[in-house]
């Protein structure tokens, strides 16, 4: 939850401060809708204090159902688009895929490890830690593609990199891990991440022309400062 509200409040905003963003159609007719539904139904869900495997089922019914709108919209589009060539042998490929997700793995232990004796070596609530150090540390292939997809002119790669990771965050990812086991967690510490998180997609919700202006980049910074001062405040009590 806290990487969503980074995706968006820190990586988009700093996108914006390079320049403006074009959003596309799809941006705003089938993404950004899913985007806003999936904290206002994981609060619902987090009422009770637990997000059980019949709620992870519900979100993950959710992403199946944006998994097919997307591959729809992906093979309507499909037409329009010439075959790119292949410029690597498919072996090296498949390879470099599985490496990479044991390293991910790796990574993720790693990450939740230092992340759990930090907030015990602090007495700090490890879902404190992990809405803000975890949060930033998992979030930075975002950083380093939305700022990369903005800097060569590909603005729809980072916007769609930004959204599709946090609905990935919000359904997938909660759904399996509460399938697995229910999660517990106290429902003051959810409901502050799930409001800053629909605060900073109200900032990005486009205008008519679709256009995304500069200063809302700097509203999105100022959002996140407010954003990780709450969550201190609230650890310290």
């Amino acid at each position: 939850l806290g990487s969503n509200v980074v995706n968006i409040s820190l990586i988009l905003g700093l996108a914006l401060l390079i320049s403006g963003i074009k959003n596309s159609r799809d941006f705003t007719r089938r993404d950004l809708p899913v985007a806003v539904i999936i904290p206002l139904l994981t609060g619902m869900l987090f009422l009770d204090g637990v997000l059980s495997r019949i709620d992870g089922v519900l979100l993950l019914c959710l992403f199946i159902a944006w998994c097919l709108a997307t591959v729809y919209e992906a093979r309507r589009q499909r037409s329009f688009t010439l075959a790119a060539p292949v410029g690597q042998k498919k072996w090296i490929i498949y390879i470099s895929c599985v490496v990479g997700m044991g390293l991910l793995i790796v990574a993720g232990n790693l990450i939740v490890t230092g992340a759990r004796d930090i907030a015990i070596s602090f007495g700090i609530n490890e879902f404190i830690i992990g809405a803000t150090i975890v949060a930033i540390g998992t979030s930075t292939p975002e950083l380093a593609t939305t700022i990369m997809a903005k800097l060569q002119g590909h603005d729809e790669i980072g916007v769609g990199t930004i959204l599709g990771s946090n609905i990935f965050n919000g359904t997938f990812i909660i759904a399996i891990a509460a399938i697995i086991c229910p999660i517990t967690v106290p429902w003051r510490d959810v409901a502050v991440t799930l409001i800053f998180g629909l605060i900073s997609l109200a900032f990005v919700f486009p205008p008519h022309n679709g256009f995304l202006e500069r200063r809302r980049g700097g509203f999105l910074l100022v959002l996140y400062v407010a954003y990780i001062t709450t969550i201190l405040q609230s650890s310290a009590k």
